[in-house]
């Protein structure tokens, strides 16, 4: 017998674009189908991805007030309405909220309810063995991008200083100017000056030696 977690009281979470109709199209039927399983909806969060930038300011509130077991299960349209960052961040939000005893539910997605204990189980094996191929992907991508990288003749990192510039920057700070001021002075951070340092001292000593 499959065992299911008893859940009352349900958060319905939207993430749409700038179109307010799309808002009211998502938030209706969520409301219904929350009504259908017998969920009393306490609140609904909504936040507009405006452009390129997305507001979670409502997502936030959301994690907020699950910590504070102001509901017990979360719906939302898609699962990718939980996170755009990859499934990775996307398992780490439901094991998260499972942690906290929020389950989640996705309208669209009858498959992903993790109010079903066997499902759950299911679902987040599933999705966390996704998440590793899609970590090895990037991975996988990375290294073919510094390996093309390389092959051109690129180098790799930072720029070389220009040895003039880094004479001049220990010259000032030798000078017994302050790190802050030798860098201002000399256009370079003051790591890169104490670096500089480190390496000078080591060749004196060598000579001396």
């Amino acid at each position: 017998m499959i065992k299911r977690i008893k859940h009352n009281k349900a958060a319905l979470y939207l993430r749409v674009s700038t179109n307010k109709q799309e808002l009211e199209n998502q938030l209706e039927p969520l409301k219904k189908f929350a009504k259908g399983m017998g969920f009393k909806v306490v609140q609904a969060y909504k936040d507009t991805a405006s452009g390129k930038r997305a507001d979670r300011t409502a997502f936030n509130k959301m994690l907020k007030d699950a910590h504070q077991k102001k509901f017990d299960v979360i719906i939302v349209w898609a699962l990718d309405r939980l996170s755009r960052e990859g499934m990775s961040r996307t398992v780490q939000l439901i094991e998260m909220l499972e942690r906290m005893g929020i389950a989640v539910i996705s309208y669209t997605e009858p498959y992903l309810d993790t109010t079903n204990e066997l499902a759950r189980n299911i679902l987040l094996a599933v999705v966390s063995t996704l998440a590793k191929a899609e970590r090895e992907k990037i991975s996988e991508r990375t290294k073919a991008g510094l390996a093309r990288v390389k092959r051109s003749g690129k180098r790799l990192g930072r720029p070389p200083v220009d040895p003039k510039v880094r004479a001049r920057a220990l010259k000032i700070f030798q000078g017994g100017q302050s790190l802050r001021k030798a860098a201002r002075k000399a256009g370079v951070s003051r790591s890169s000056i104490s670096n500089w340092q480190k390496v000078s001292k080591k060749g004196v000593s060598k000579r001396a030696g």
